[in-house]
């Protein structure tokens, strides 16, 4: 019996630390073996093109040539699953969502303190990512949507102004992963100015990204959209991203005002912010009146969340395989059979439209 290939990892790095001890971390896996190691973007770009390697780590900021210039370089000469080092500043936030636009495939946050407080969930979490990008064909994704979504927006049906409180659907609540900062910057940026509905999206982003990531889709989207904050009023069409490294929860004040609730609790589970967490919340908020979206991502969170929302009446729309970069989240949720609407990502505003 032949033995499975490993995948082939490009490490590319100049601090020699941080390529030694990405190193060692994946060489505990026995599915992975480090095919080569770089120092910069320049040499990244030569090691990708005699290499050939299945997966790079590619590191931001280096000497020669950068990280996005090599990542636009790879994509542009030998297109191959790239995962970017984000130094967890508004800095690298932003420099991160350049490369996801770019090509990248997803991005691992860059934390020197992590390394020895708490190697293991890094080491997990590297692994997990190299193995979900070996299996993406990046010769074969759609085109990275980086221009204005506004010129052609779904058709609106009559009514959509509707008042908040008396709409059937009144929350749209939206969960994803891998793939998901370029997903949803197109799915909002085809949403009408006129849609009426609350909007609350639960990301896997680390603290830090998620206010950098509202501010750009704000400057994108026709809709209001910001960083969730503890006391905010959940209303009509407004668009609140759920900080990185807490809990949301939507909680009811009276009988018609709903606010968003940012904590820590609870403090052991895998994703901050959870979209279970959040869902589970939404679902007893609005009963029956509430749409889950769940979008391209790792994993499986969401399943319980979309399953709450179901359980009260609610509707379920998920992306299809062919549109998602990780069909982790939404084929959850399918073979669960949970799922009202199975559509692809050029077709969800639309879907969400008519639902609402």
């Amino acid at each position: 019996m032949t033995a499975k290939r490993k995948i082939r990892v490009l490490v590319v790095d100049d601090s020699s630390f941080m390529r030694k001890a990405i190193q060692s971390m994946l060489e505990e896996d026995p599915a992975i073996e480090v095919a080569g190691l770089a120092r910069d973007g320049a040499e990244a770009v030569e090691k990708v093109d005699s290499l050939r390697p299945d997966v790079v780590t590619m590191d931001i900021e280096m000497p020669r040539m950068n990280g996005l210039d090599a990542l636009s370089a790879i994509m542009r000469n030998t297109p191959l699953p790239v995962l970017m080092l984000s130094s967890l500043t508004e800095d690298g936030a932003n420099a991160t969502f350049d490369a996801l636009e770019i090509g990248a495939v997803d991005y691992i946050p860059k934390h020197l303190g992590e390394l020895s407080c708490n190697i293991m969930r890094v080491k997990y979490e590297l692994i997990a990512k190299i193995k979900a990008a070996a299996k993406i064909d990046v010769k074969n994704r759609p085109a990275s949507r980086k221009a204005s979504y506004k010129l052609h927006p779904p058709v609106v049906p009559q009514g959509i102004e509707k008042k908040f409180v008396s709409q059937k659907i009144a929350i749209v609540a939206i969960g994803a992963s891998t793939g998901g900062p370029n997903a949803l910057q197109h799915l909002l940026s085809m949403l009408p100015h006129n849609f009426t509905t609350g909007i609350l999206i639960v990301l896997h982003m680390p603290k830090n990204f998620t206010g950098p990531y509202a501010e750009r889709l704000n400057g994108i989207c026709e809709l209001e959209v910001k960083e969730a904050a503890c006391g905010d009023v959940m209303g009509p069409g407004g668009v609140f991203i759920a900080p990185g490294g807490r809990q949301t929860r939507l909680k009811r004040r009276g009988a018609i005002d709903v606010y968003l609730s940012v904590d820590d609790d609870p403090p052991d589970v895998i994703y901050k912010p959870s979209v279970d967490v959040s869902f589970v919340s939404v679902a007893a908020c609005f009963p029956g009146r509430a749409l889950g979206v769940i979008m391209t991502g790792m994993g499986q969170d969401g399943v319980e969340g979309i399953r709450a929302i179901k359980k009260t009446g609610g509707k379920v729309v998920a992306q299809d395989e062919a549109s998602c970069v990780v069909y982790g989240m939404p084929k959850a949720v399918v073979a669960e059979g949970l799922a009202d609407k199975v559509t692809p990502l050029d077709s969800m505003a639309g879907e969400i439209v008519n639902m609402v």
